[in-house]
């Protein structure tokens, strides 16, 4: 079996890091390092068990403008970036590179929508690829060669999702979660959902109908309630779909690179995290 690919959900895993650990993990000049220690302390945690051929951190647009054209609340609830926390995004891209890991980045498109990609790719070439994030978004990647590595509040390490377990989650196989999403609504993008259907409907609609047009369209055949939502909010629940459907892009899949403990190690030395190089010296 080939060594995985590992695809890091770079946002996300500075975001959870910058808010889980205390800032009073700082450098040299009393600036804090709590996201970069946290995110790199996760990477590391999966390529000690995983063994991955090599490291791609993901990044992009906050908010892909494809996706706010569909639905201006699109993210439009979440709030500006810290200050602290944008200082070390800044310093992100470097350190990753020290530690031998892939930096990928895009102009229109999300981290998501390069993990996306990146897997794609990597199973077309016959290969394997694992998804660290933890956006319940990616269970749509799930599939043969490709496992969604799911961080978990108060847990150690990621779940790993395969497409068994993700049907065993929502009853819908991941093929169908941007059909669920749309039904179901997804509060951390601001998606509201169809009025009135939550996640038990929105999976029995889709066992019963086999996807959101068809469910649209057999509308008449359901409860005033639920044919009132679907038929009403049809056109906006085609675009909430369309928002969680992950696009497509040519990448290029990333040489075997192992993680550079050394240069990881001096990085991190030069940020103030001493802890961190020695692990990484260890």
């Amino acid at each position: 079996m080939p060594q995985p690919l590992l695809l890091a959900d770079t946002p996300h895993l500075l975001y959870r890091a910058f808010f889980a650990l205390p800032d009073s993990i700082t450098d040299e000049h009393g600036r804090p390092v709590n996201a970069l220690l946290g995110s790199v302390n996760q990477l590391l945690w999966c390529v000690e068990r995983h063994q991955p051929r090599a490291v791609v951190c993901c990044f992009g647009q906050e908010s892909a403008t494809y996706r706010t054209d569909l639905y201006p609340p699109y993210h439009a609830h979440r709030p500006p970036m810290p200050d602290d926390l944008a200082h070390q995004w800044e310093r992100a891209p470097a350190l990753y590179e020290a530690l031998g890991w892939t930096v990928a980045a895009h102009d229109d498109l999300e981290a998501d929508d390069l993990m996306h990609a990146y897997a794609a790719a990597e199973v077309a070439a016959g290969g394997r690829a694992q998804i660290l994030t933890g956006d319940r978004d990616m269970f749509q990647c799930a599939r043969d060669g490709i496992t969604i590595l799911l961080q978990r509040a108060r847990q150690e390490g990621p779940e790993e999702m395969g497409a068994k377990e993700v049907e065993e989650r929502y009853g819908i196989p991941p093929a169908l979660v941007p059909d669920f999403i749309a039904l179901r609504g997804d509060p951390s993008d601001g998606l509201p959902g169809a009025k009135g259907i939550g996640e038990k409907t929105a999976a029995d609609l889709l066992r019963r109908h086999g996807s959101l047009e068809a469910t649209i369209a057999g509308a008449i055949r359901e409860r005033p309630a639920v044919r009132r939502a679907l038929l009403e909010q049809a056109d906006e629940l085609r675009a909430f779909m369309d928002i969680a459907t992950l696009r497509d892009v040519d990448v290029e899949r990333p040489p075997d690179r192992p993680t550079e403990r050394a240069g990881g190690g001096a990085a991190a030395a030069a940020l103030g995290m001493g802890r961190l190089a020695e692990r990484l010296a260890g």
